[in-house]
């Protein structure tokens, strides 16, 4: 039987895993962490009855994945559908309410509802086509063209400075620059608009879904179909050279797929010199520092709807967004961060004891930095949330510098699998029709540094896996798969 082995276990290593091991290949999967699941994982605080995601809570991209789909995630585990996909807090108690409804949203946004809808009713409306457009290779031709056109046309709306003449009132242009600002990229810019246009399309079509239980149930229905058609995985498997790492015999037909840095490929005895050149010269981009809270209670939102919305984006107005966004860039941390928080207890009971809560917040930073960023971020909250600092039990601080050592593949504490600019989502991280296909015989790249970059989707890791079949000879799809 031939043998497919995959560093990393990952949404997109998984992803390859139960694809090649339903096709017949015996399935290996190797983990440096304790933990498996990478960014998908949940661990217990260290306070009792409380549980973190180590990487994303809300995941607006898994249950609108074409793999996802295919594989039955929406079955195979309970999902929470909130009601409000995300919040933007402002001073004054005010707010901008991204509801799962977009007329309802419109109507909460005023003067700026028809703004609003025209730019992403198009896009959540036809998600397929927007997801279709953005989750595959991007060298070739849409299967929606018409949609994939109208989103081209918003990423030059939203990545110029046409975006400040977007929206008349400080709760649309907020609400919509703090989606954008999770591209951890200058604002505005053509990359932060094309991962911002399709979160908040999302948002508007399926919603912002949450695994009841945390991000770990998406990783534990991966490793139990793996494991249902023969494969394995290991934890505490640290690989640095492969050179030396046993996977078996490419002439047999045995393959190797990295859900890593596409760095390790430098280790390979047979790198040619020029793809070396083009590995390392792809570049990753800031990184974040994440603190997990535990508290004695919710957190006291000023505005009563932000208290019921799980993703909250605390940044201020959208020029305090950009210019967050603009210091990370230029090698600084603002003194109002942009803050990325998921408050899941909202809707989860699960995740904290009964009347406590659980916070999970990052800011960005500049890669490789050790900061602490407790306190910019309690400070940034107290702003819209006065009170929240008396309600901190606990908290669990994982600076920029201390994710690689859960992840390897957190660059400088990059989470998003390199820096995210429209340069390098064509070049993600060579220029080729096949991108997770290396010159090194049986070796293919399947992590977040491939198209279509990061996101809790699985798609890399089925594009690898499609290309190691197409290889061999036996090309399969999806539904075929997975019958």
């Amino acid at each position: 039987m031939t043998r497919a082995t995959i560093i990393g276990s990952g949404p997109n290593g998984l992803a390859a895993a139960v694809t090649l091991a339903r096709a017949g290949y015996r399935v290996r999967v190797v983990e440096a962490a304790d933990v498996i699941g990478g960014g998908a994982s949940t661990i217990d605080a260290d306070v009792p009855g409380f549980r973190y995601d180590v990487g994303s809570s809300a995941h607006p991209a898994a249950l609108a994945s074409p793999f996802f789909q295919a594989f039955g995630l929406a079955e195979r585990i309970e999902w929470i559908r909130p009601e409000i996909s995300y919040a933007h807090p402002l001073d004054d108690g005010r707010a901008g309410i991204a509801w799962r409804d977009i007329d309802r949203t419109a109507e909460g946004l005023g003067a700026d509802g028809r703004a609003w809808v025209s730019r992403l009713r198009p896009l959540s409306r036809h998600i397929e086509g927007t997801v279709d457009f953005t989750g595959n290779q991007m060298l070739r031709i849409p299967r929606d063209p018409v949609t994939a056109v109208r989103y081209a046309l918003r990423m030059l709306d939203q990545g110029s400075g046409l975006a400040r003449r977007s929206f008349r009132t400080e709760e649309a242009a907020g609400l919509l620059s703090g989606v954008l600002a999770h591209a951890n990229t200058p604002l505005p810019s053509l990359a932060g608009a094309a991962a911002g246009l399709l979160l908040a399309a999302q948002g508007h079509a399926g919603g912002w879904m949450y695994p009841r239980g945390g991000a770990q149930r998406i990783t534990d229905a991966m490793v139990a179909d793996l494991e249902a058609n023969g494969g394995t995985v290991e934890t505490g498997v640290h690989v640095t050279d492969l050179a030396t790492f046993d996977w078996g015999d490419p002439r047999r037909g045995d393959v190797l797929l990295l859900n890593s840095s596409p760095r390790l490929a430098l280790t390979h005895p047979d790198i040619p010199a020029r793809y070396a050149r083009a590995i390392s010269d792809y570049r990753y981009g800031p990184g974040a520092a994440k603190v997990d809270f535990a508290l004695d209670g919710p957190v006291p939102w000023s505005h009563p709807l932000v208290a019921q919305s799980p993703t909250v984006h605390v940044g201020g107005t959208q020029a305090e967004v950009w210019a967050s966004e603009n210091a990370v860039a230029q090698g600084h941390v603002a003194d109002r961060p942009y803050v990325l928080a998921v408050q899941p207890s909202v809707l989860d009971d699960t995740r904290a004891p009964e009347g406590k809560a659980v916070l999970w917040t990052y800011i960005h930073v500049p890669a490789h930095s050790d900061l602490d960023p407790t306190e910019l971020i309690t400070r940034q909250i107290e702003r819209f949330a006065p009170g929240f600092r008396d309600r901190i039990i606990a908290r669990t601080v994982t600076p920029a510098t201390a994710r690689v050592a859960f992840n390897p593949s957190n660059i400088g504490g990059d989470i998003l699998g390199g820096a995210f600019t429209i340069g390098q989502a064509l070049r993600r991280p060579v220029l080729s029709t096949h991108p997770w296909r290396t010159p090194m015989r049986g070796v293919y790249l399947a992590s977040a540094s491939t198209p279509p970059g990061p996101g809790v989707n699985g798609m890399a890791g089925w594009h690898a896996a499609r290309t190691v079949l197409g290889d061999a000879g036996t090309p399969a799809g999806l539904q075929e798969l997975f019958r």
